[in-house]
């Protein structure tokens, strides 16, 4: 039997190593660094609400200087310390985008749209992300707008202007469609922010004016799917409560934009909301509601997945993100 010492160790490593370079080189291939990708995998996240199967789809995110304005009534300073404290880049804000597709078992619902493909190099992928997840645009029954802002309603259109859910029933806040199709309000508009918004709307929805259903507050768009008043930041804007059986999901679309800003924050005023103190009023109502419920929230500028729940957090309130599950 060898004896295993220490001595036997050393000697055997050394008649290894005397070995080793006594053998000549061994000749090995040399090996090229794997080139970066440079873009992440498809985003899509599935999870049920009772019976129903939904699908968030990212349609990508924008980080952009922070405007002057932004929040209209706290310093800039102020604001960009938010920001920052959120890790978002130094004098920057990232906006992300997240449309949901509700599989009812009898209708195929998509609740806003994106920008069409090409929009910009980090936005605009909702239709590949769509594609990417087994979902055909073709197959969608009803697509319901939550307002008429442009990244919510222009991913109706292709990035050629032909429409990128030919089946589907579009569907539209009935005060939100007689606020923005009003030229009396076109020629009102106080900036150039909401001129644009004016023409947009028309670009995107004029020529399809007879096929859009517009629905009000209380009605139910889908199967198991109620459109709530959520308005201030539009006329019209709308959240959605997405029910099946005992299981409720509350879609908020823009309640909020930036949770990290106007979560924490619910008193001040994004640039964007058209009533910013009715705006501030829809808030607070709608997360003490969802607080007190517990409910889950899919956020259309949450970050991805855009999905989480929110708790009362001194003067405000604070998002709580979901765990990824594998399986559901």
């Amino acid at each position: 039997m060898t004896e295993f010492t220490r001595r036997a160790v050393v000697t055997g490593a050394a008649a290894v190593t005397a070995a080793a370079i006594a053998q000549p080189p061994i000749s090995r291939p040399a090996r090229a660094a794997t080139p970066p990708v440079g873009k992440q995998a498809p985003s899509f996240y599935r999870h049920k609400v009772g019976d129903y199967e939904l699908t968030q789809i990212s349609d990508g995110a924008r980080t952009i200087p922070m405007p002057e304005g932004f929040v209209r009534n706290v310093p800039r300073e102020q604001a960009l310390a938010a920001a920052e404290a959120a890790y978002m880049p130094k004098g920057q804000v990232t906006i992300p985008f997240n449309p949901v597709v509700v599989n009812t078992g009898l209708k195929l619902v998509l609740i806003d749209t994106g920008f069409p493909p090409g929009t910009s190099p980090t936005t605009g992928l909702f239709q590949a992300n769509l594609a990417a997840a087994g979902i055909d645009a073709k197959a969608i029954d009803i697509v319901v707008l939550s307002h008429l802002h442009p990244d919510h309603i222009n991913g109706v259109r292709t990035a050629e202007g032909g429409l990128a859910f030919p089946n589907a029933e579009i569907k539209a806040p009935a005060p939100d469609w007689a606020f923005w199709m009003s030229d009396e309000n076109m020629s009102k508009a106080a900036n150039d922010m909401m001129k644009g918004y004016f023409a947009n709307t028309r670009k995107v929805l004029s020529d399809i004016a007879g096929k859009v259903t517009r629905y009000e507050w209380g009605q139910e768009v889908a199967p198991g799917i109620t459109a709530l008043d959520a308005s201030g930041h539009t006329p019209g804007h709308t959240a959605f409560a997405v029910a099946s059986g005992s299981a409720r999901m509350l879609v908020q679309s823009d309640v909020t934009n930036i949770p990290e800003l106007f979560l924490r924050n619910p008193d001040w005023h994004v640039a964007f909301d058209i009533d910013p103190n009715k705006a501030m009023a829809t808030r607070r109502k709608f997360y003490d509601m969802a607080a007190a419920e517990k409910a889950l929230i899919a956020g259309f500028h949450f970050a991805f997945p855009s999905l989480g729940h929110v708790e009362k957090d001194g003067a405000g309130y604070r998002l709580v993100p979901i765990a990824w599950k594998a399986v559901f």
